[in-house]
């Protein structure tokens, strides 16, 4: 190799060998009489030292050439620094280099390769293999890499097998818009880049290897924001012989280990709660609940006061931000600026405070005694100096506005710190959702998802209240994972496919395949998928997964760097019989 050591890993105990080191200037300072230049790696940071009368004469004249980034090869011995630098690993020693070689040089970046840099999203990702050299950056890599060891190391230990399944796969209708493939063989003719592995992984149930694993690229043609990529890696998994306890305490395992082995915490078993608690308590199915703040109904104590606003709303439901009777008219105003944001969409605000005396005063006083609000206070269960924010309106609408101001407020207190880890199950989802615009049913996962057998008998008289056996874990209320057991019965999966509109001909067209696999033992079966990069981006305490992938798209699907999508040749459109016409 051309090197002897990284630029991370000399020490004290390496003085007075003669070493090679390779890497970037990172920069370099000339005091006339002393040179220094910091030479980077992947693995750190080395401090190279060249001094006027001591030093090879041309070593020094070549290192006063070296412009940011330049590649170089530097040799010389190891000596105790004089002023120590504490903070990087090798911050005792540096280099008193012999010999030093110019291997490539460099341009002047667009931007400053350091932790803290002047470059812009939208530079940094036209500039990613410059990004990429940034030490947040690699250690967002980094952090990818060990959790897919680790992934792969806890799965491997309880008998998965990983397969993988193809990425030219058959479009289907359910779910977000396919990338689509056309087929030069076949002319007219698209594959589907998948969604998911989902029907591939239920085969191999099919096929009998029991217990599947993979690290898998999806695709999904959706609009996008910090946590939505059109190209994402799943943990995807799928057991057979399973009830929903097993498959919850293997992930849950999977999870703990993660936490254990890359992070080093160790996490409580993880509470369980029901959709229909989640959204009557939250307003949410993916929970944050690293702080309290639960709705309070209060339909019973608010209506038939004269207050228009609340007597005619479906919905009357509150928060208590404890401790926040402090904020001023101008904080409680942007509050209800907040929530009439067309993204939260309230139509106003309503807030209490309850005075150090326990007397209560609100922003409606007008319409309520003070025994009224009392009653209010009690409802909250409401101590002095607690602020209590309600909403009113549509029940959906209402708790949707309210979870968006639970978690504003969660945000303008500090209960929502990155470095604190709540985690959840949130069990028995809706096995199926009504659409308006559509006139009927759509699979409110994905319809290959079992109702439970409980609600079996429903799905003939009240589908809408089927429960699905299906589950996802939350942490920091985010979704990092979901999975359900399968229907793994023709006769259930073609009267599921009826629900949601299918005719016989169209399931047949669209998962024949599947539908005639279980007429040869499919075995009983479940899984569940985990956001790879969104589970990175929790552990590495960020909001975007950008990060956490080497080369991302922007917001408009873009790869700026390469500038994908473009125009292919129309010799290339010839040869797939294709004829592109824009319409508008």
């Amino acid at each position: 190799m051309l090197r002897s050591h990284t630029c991370g890993e000399l020490r004290l105990e390496h003085i007075g060998q003669e070493v090679t080191l390779t890497g970037w200037v990172q920069k370099s300072r000339d005091k006339g009489g002393m040179l220094w230049v910091d030479l980077r790696d992947r693995y750190g940071i080395t401090q190279l030292s060249l001094e006027e009368g001591v030093s090879a004469p041309e070593a020094l004249t070549l290192a006063r050439t070296l412009g940011r980034e330049f590649v170089i090869k530097a040799t010389g011995t190891v000596i105790e620094r004089e002023s120590k630098n504490d903070k990087i690993a090798t911050g005792e020693i540096e280099i008193k280099v012999t010999a030093l070689e110019i291997l490539n040089p460099a341009k002047l970046p667009p931007f400053l390769i350091e932790d803290e840099t002047d470059g812009g999203d939208d530079l940094r990702m036209k500039y990613r293999y410059l990004d990429l050299r940034r030490t947040p950056v690699r250690k967002s890599l980094e952090l990818r890499h060990r959790m897919a060891q680790q992934t792969r190391s806890y799965l491997d230990g309880q008998g998965f097998i990983e397969i993988e399944t193809p990425v030219l796969i058959k479009s289907t209708p359910e779910g977000a818009r396919d990338f689509v493939v056309p087929s030069r063989m076949n002319p007219g003719e698209f594959y589907a880049l998948p969604q998911s592995p989902q029907t591939f992984k239920q085969l191999l149930m099919v096929s009998g290897f029991d217990k599947y694993f993979q690290i898998v690229k999806c695709f999904r043609d959706e609009d996008l924001r910090a946590d939505r990529q059109p190209e994402f890696t799943q943990i995807d998994c799928e057991l057979s012989f399973v009830t929903q306890e097993d498959i919850l305490n293997t992930f849950e395992g999977l999870v703990k280990h993660l936490f254990r082995t890359v992070k080093g915490i160790e996490l409580a078993d993880f509470p369980r709660m029901t959709y229909a608690d989640a959204m009557r308590l939250y307003g949410s199915d993916k929970p944050d609940t690293r702080f309290g703040m639960q709705f309070v109904e209060l339909n019973e104590v608010v209506k038939n006061k004269g207050f228009k606003v609340f007597d005619d709303a479906e919905l009357v439901v509150g928060i208590n931000a404890s401790g926040s009777a402090h904020f001023t008219r101008k904080q409680l105003d942007e509050l209800t600026d907040f929530v009439k944001r067309p993204q939260v969409g309230a139509t106003g605000l309503v807030y209490a405070r309850v005075q150090e005396d326990g007397s209560v005063k609100s922003s409606v006083d007008k319409f309520y005694s003070p025994e009224d609000l009392q009653s209010w206070a009690q409802a909250f269960n409401a101590q002095p100096g607690d602020l209590l924010l309600v909403l009113a309106g549509g029940a959906d609408k209402t708790r949707k506005a309210l979870n968006e101001l639970r978690l504003e407020m969660g945000t303008r207190l500090g209960m929502r710190d990155k470095d604190t880890f709540s985690t959840l199950w949130v069990l028995d989802f809706p096995l199926l959702e009504w659409d308006e615009d559509s006139n009927r049913y759509h699979a409110m996962h994905h319809p290959f998802t079992s109702p439970k057998p409980e609600d079996m008998d429903l799905i003939d008289t009240n589908p809408g209240a089927v429960r699905a056996n299906a589950y996802d874990m939350v942490i920091n209320g985010v979704e990092v994972g979901g999975g359900s057991i399968r229907i793994h019965d023709r006769g259930v999966q073609s009267r599921m496919f009826d629900l949601l509109g299918f005719t016989t001909e169209e399931a047949q067209a669209q998962f024949g395949f599947l539908l005639d696999a279980f007429e040869y033992g499919a075995p009983p079966h479940g899984g569940i998928a985990f956001g790879f990069d969104r589970l990175c981006s929790l552990f590495g305490g960020a909001d975007s997964i950008r990060d956490f992938i080497a080369f991302p798209k922007n917001n408009s699907g873009r790869d700026v760097m390469i500038d994908a999508p473009s125009p292919i040749a129309q010799a290339q459109l010839d040869e797939l019989q294709i004829d592109t016409r824009l319409k508008g």
